[in-house]
């Protein structure tokens, strides 16, 4: 899949790859108080109900995020940013992208979890059209923090410039 260029910061957005994990864990161990493996990651890319994308500056990978797609629904399992380019806007460009192929490959809808003391999140999901719609007690077995689940509706047509660079 070609690959597109931010505003904010000179990167393209690409299919993530097994070459990738070396960064994607790194910027795994400091986004999240349990990070996925290196095996986890590595089923992820084997899985055939699983989309993941990365953002990368300078031929380094600095964000990625993935979802399943099953059926017409999409869930993202994890979106997460180098702490050095947090707030430039990559974290929206990432979940764009992946809407934009949930809706070439049929999803009607799009959900994820997200943790209620993670407001940064919570904010950029809310300004792309996320709603919360319930809660899920202990979901974090982690923390025992509960998550709030949000979804999105999607539209029935990918944008133009998606279509084009993806090649779908």
């Amino acid at each position: 899949m070609p690959a597109i260029e931010g505003d904010e910061v000179n990167f393209k957005i690409r299919k993530m790859m097994a070459e990738d994990l070396d960064d994607i864990l790194r910027i795994e161990q400091v986004s999240f108080p349990t990070p996925w493996s290196r095996q986890a990651y590595l089923s992820e890319l084997q899985n055939d109900f699983a989309y993941y994308v990365v953002a990368v500056v300078d031929e380094q990978v600095v964000g990625y995020a993935g979802m399943w797609l099953l059926v017409d629904e999409a869930h993202v399992t994890n979106v997460a940013v180098a702490p050095d380019y947090r707030g430039r806007q990559l974290g929206e460009y990432l979940l764009k992208w992946l809407m934009e192929i949930a809706v070439l490959r049929g999803a009607r809808a799009i959900t994820l979890e997200v943790r209620p003391s993670n407001r940064p999140a919570q904010r950029l999901y809310t300004r792309l059209g996320f709603v919360a719609a319930g809660l899920r007690r202990g979901y974090y077995t982690d923390t025992g923090e509960d998550a709030i689940i949000m979804w999105k509706y999607l539209p029935t047509h990918a944008s133009e410039e998606i279509t084009n660079e993806s090649g779908e």
